[in-house]
């Protein structure tokens, strides 16, 4: 079809990240017509590359990022009661140590050097406990649990920590699963009208009177579009579009900061988090993750070439095993890591002198010299709808048909449940369907909601489900993501739909390859 056959569409949106994906989502529901296209898989850059986290970021409030933080905390729970299925609450344990020290050059640094020079740069517990104050109380929170005093010399919480260790907090935050955040928006966009066009790469973008006019190479080739505004939420490759698809001179641009993690045999059995502060400033996170490991994470460091090629180098996976090795009366070391991942991340240059100094929030610049580009630089996943509330309204001018706000506490596909809901769900699946195994009814309910009962309809055992890849995952779940979720590989079902990849050997992957791109 030729782009004059076509219809036009009011967004074009370049990029099938979060943002991509969760403007599309809020356009759709208003009323507009959109597509959009991704170069590769959905969340196949930095939206599957993230600590996994809704949460506020407490070590923001040193950098006197109160907007942001305070957004970020709002939206926590707007988001959970959305989404109980792939979010859930967690309690972090931050233990205290003297040795602790800020970052050299924060505000919240300069401050206390010039009142308290004595410190040298230390974190004294004091100001701690007051930024957990403020975390506690900036974003009006509802549902999550406050923060509480731990004696680290007598709370079991300290059992896989060095000994010494006396003064900690546990605090809330929320838990994500992040690639499938970015596919349930992207089906939910489908499912009010979007067209969500998957390994397609936008070649270019030209105004064309009051239009744009868009060239795209998919599996059926070279395809024409024209749409009314186009959205440039390339993520990390947002600078490359505005320069190299859409030909347009900007002195804007984005700040590379590749953020990576590893995966370790789970080091303790109850479900806290653990939040490490370091000697030099830095903060990671150890996470429960996939029932039998552990996620370390992250980095912290600007990035070089193409946003495509990050990789955890062994001097990242050193150091945040000699890092976790500070804390934990068990060394990490890297011959236990069973699993690296790095992603980059497109923060918005600032100007700032080091990589954890970037600014983490979001900046929406419109480009309205004809019919509209607005480009999406920088942003978290935990403000991602908030963003997409923001792009909607600035470009709200220029559809008076575009209805109004409206994605707060509407639910994602299978998170039509309350937010304590999970155990009576898995007990609901486990009674329909008597010849699931507990965990994977747990995962099943875990990954897809209530929708898990759509994807079981009519099975009386696991014969029924079909051929039995490994790990619990079954023709009948692979079939589901390919006919609603877009998969259209292995890698995409192991690495983004799930984690399975984690549970499964590589010529069980290469069996399931094998059957996916033969359907």
């Amino acid at each position: 079809m030729s782009a004059s056959e076509r219809p036009v569409v009011d967004l074009f949106i370049i990029g099938g990240g979060i943002n991509g994906c969760g403007i599309a989502r809020d356009a759709a529901g208003r009323g507009l017509s959109v597509t959009l296209a991704e170069m590769g898989d959905l969340a196949q850059g930095t939206s599957s590359a993230s600590t996994k986290l809704f949460h506020g970021g407490l070590r923001y409030l040193e950098y006197f990022e109160f907007r942001l933080v305070r957004e970020a905390l709002k939206e926590r729970e707007t988001l959970l009661a959305a989404m109980p299925h792939i979010s859930w609450p967690m309690r972090f344990v931050l233990p205290y140590s003297p040795d602790m020290r800020f970052e050299s050059d924060t505000p919240t640094s300069r401050l206390l050097g010039l009142v308290m020079p004595w410190m040298k740069g230390r974190r004294p517990a004091w100001l701690i406990r007051l930024g957990l104050f403020l975390y506690d109380n900036l974003g009006g929170r509802r549902i999550l649990p406050g923060t509480k005093r731990l004696d680290l010399a007598r709370d079991p919480l300290a059992a896989p920590l060095k000994p010494g260790f006396r003064l900690g907090w546990e605090y809330s935050d929320c838990w994500v699963q992040d690639s499938r955040l970015v596919v349930l928006n992207a089906r939910d966009a489908a499912a009010r009208g979007a067209t969500i066009l998957t390994r397609t790469r936008v070649t270019h973008a030209e105004r064309a009177g009051d239009l744009w006019q868009v060239t795209t190479e998919g599996p059926d080739g070279p395809q024409s579009h024209r749409a009314r505004a186009l959205v440039n939420a390339g993520g990390p490759w947002v600078e490359d579009v505005i320069r190299n698809v859409a030909h347009i001179q900007s002195a804007e641009g984005v700040r590379l900061v590749r953020g990576s993690h590893i995966v370790v045999p789970r080091l303790y059995d109850h479900d806290r988090c653990y939040f490490f502060q370091g000697t030099d400033g830095r903060i990671i996170f150890a996470i429960p993750y996939e029932q039998d490991f552990t996620l370390i994470g992250t980095t912290d460091m600007d990035h070089q070439g193409a946003p495509g090629a990050a990789r955890c180098s062994d001097e990242e996976r050193d150091y945040l095993c000699a890092f976790a090795s500070r804390y934990f009366a068990q060394p990490v070391t890297p011959d236990q890591v069973v699993w690296t991942y790095s992603g980059v991340r497109p923060l918005y240059n600032d100007g700032a002198k080091s990589a954890t100094a970037a600014t983490r929030d979001y900046v929406l610049s419109l480009d309205d010299r004809g019919p509209p580009l607005l480009n999406v630089f920088g942003g978290k996943i935990t403000t991602y709808r908030r963003l997409a509330e923001s792009a909607m309204a600035r470009l709200a001018r220029f559809f008076p048909q575009c209805g109004g706000d409206w994605t707060a506490g509407v639910a994602l596909p299978g998170g039509d449940f309350p937010v304590d809901g999970v155990a009576a769900l898995i007990a609901r699946l486990q009674a329909d369907y008597p010849f699931l195994s507990p965990r994977l009814s747990r995962r099943l309910v875990r990954t897809y909601g209530t929708d898990a009962h759509a994807l079981l309809a009519g099975a009386k055992g696991m014969a029924d489900l079909g051929r039995d890849f490994g790990a619990g995952l079954t023709g009948t779940e692979v079939r589901w993501l390919m006919d609603r979720e877009y998969a259209r590989s292995a890698e995409d079902i192991l690495w983004r739909r799930t984690k399975l990849g984690l549970h499964m050997d590589e010529e069980q992957a290469r069996e399931l390859d094998r059957f996916v791109k033969g359907q």
